[in-house]
């Protein structure tokens, strides 16, 4: 679909046009679910946050100005319920690790490569607010760090300097001698 046809589409569903947001939900529902699966790593806990989202945009399409693409508006949403349903069920899993491939196209893991995926993602989950977003939109989702920006709401060179950060902190754990994963911070 193209952007003219997409922005009429929105335009339609923003009216209250419920088979023009149904056809919109069609168009962006495995991308909202792939983004989900990728941020939590389970699929059950993905149909939860992909549920979420399409009631999010069902109650927020109104509120989309087209100031910016869709899909980065559609992120951010994404990015919001996937933070709100974890508030909720209190707990932080990571199970399943290929969230960081694409499910279609995971090659096999070693044990090692396994291991190391886990322990960046126990990293990631140790950093401050917005470094795990900057890596999942940019090493996950192959996106810009200036789209990564516009979705997070902050300056290119704030994507940057995280994805920097991240890996300054992954050049100082490898370097510890007792092999630990804790952050020096």
């Amino acid at each position: 679909m193209n952007a003219a046809d997409q922005s009429e589409l929105i335009r339609t569903a923003q009216g209250g046009d419920s088979q023009a947001f149904a056809q919109l939900l069609a168009n962006q529902y495995d991308s909202i679910y792939r983004f989900a699966y990728r941020w939590c790593g389970n699929p059950s806990d993905a149909e939860d946050i992909t549920q979420l989202a399409c009631i999010k945009l069902a109650q927020t399409i109104a509120q989309f100005r087209f100031e910016a693409a869709f899909s980065s508006w559609l992120y951010r949403l994404v990015i919001n319920c996937a933070k709100d349903w974890y508030k909720s069920q209190n707990r932080h899993q990571h199970d399943n690790i290929d969230h960081w491939i694409e499910p279609e196209r995971a090659p096999d893991q070693t044990a090692e490569n396994s291991i190391y995926l886990q322990q960046l993602l126990g990293l990631l989950d140790q950093m401050a607010e917005g470094f795990k977003e900057a890596a999942l939109l940019v090493h996950g989702e192959g996106l810009s760090h200036a789209e990564a920006a516009a979705i997070l709401q902050v300056k290119e060179s704030t994507v940057s300097w995280r994805l920097h950060e991240i890996r300054k902190q992954l050049q100082l754990l490898q370097q510890q001698p007792d092999g630990s994963w804790e952050l020096s911070l």
